[in-house]
């Protein structure tokens, strides 16, 4: 069973990231119909902007979530918001394994759990050099792997940027994608290779530039 969404949750969903989604930039999606609504799931997908974890995290139609600095937790309001949201703390300085082994812990619990394949904001929006965390989370727990791409919001709020641009932002969400069978390097670089095709395929069928 997936975990039901908090109230809160649906509070900032209905209150702050659709009405900034849909209304500021014209938001939308396509593939919803692929992302399976019941038990564990790894949503992967391309990193282009601050705007990237709220977007993913409630328009797939089920909660994801993500790491967060676990100081982020301790500030009033901010902590309960977050948290409400399907956010779990991983403390500064904690090594790969504490956090895949935390993230982990919440696929047990049949959440969805949001991963950045690149692991930073890329400038052009596209997966350049793709990191293996996806495809062992998804190894470790069974999880299938969800590509999802997340069109032009390096253009909107990209590096650097100061202001937004209100350029239309879509996400598009490709088929799921079996656990790797092995942890095997071999077997986690070759999904891993193949998210990033499929990441970078559904970008490429995504909208033009205005």
């Amino acid at each position: 069973m997936a975990p039901k969404p908090s109230l809160t949750y649906r509070l900032v969903s209905n209150l702050l990231v659709f009405p900034l989604f849909r209304g500021l930039f014209r938001g939308s999606t396509r593939g919803n119909e692929h992302v399976p609504m019941e038990g564990p799931l790894v949503v992967v997908a391309n990193h282009g902007s601050h705007l990237d974890p709220p977007l993913l995290g409630h328009a797939l139609g089920r909660p994801v979530a993500f790491m967060a600095k676990a100081e982020l937790f301790e500030i009033p309001v901010l902590g309960h918001i977050i948290r409400a949201c399907g956010a779990y703390p991983v403390r500064r300085g904690a090594s790969d394994r504490e956090a895949i082994r935390t993230a982990t812990a919440r696929l047990n619990e049949g959440w969805a759990t949001g991963v950045f394949i690149d692991g930073t904001r890329q400038a052009d929006g596209r997966v350049n050099a793709p990191l293996p965390g996806a495809a062992l989370l998804a190894a470790r727990s069974g999880a299938p792997l969800l590509p999802v791409a997340i069109v032009n919001s390096h253009r909107a709020l990209g590096s650097g940027q100061s202001w937004p641009r209100l350029v239309p932002i879509q996400l598009r969400i490709g088929e799921p994608i079996p656990a790797p069978t092995g942890r095997r390097r071999a077997e986690l670089d070759a999904t891993t290779a193949e998210l990033q095709r499929r990441i970078n395929a559904l970008l490429e069928q995504g909208m033009q530039h205005p």
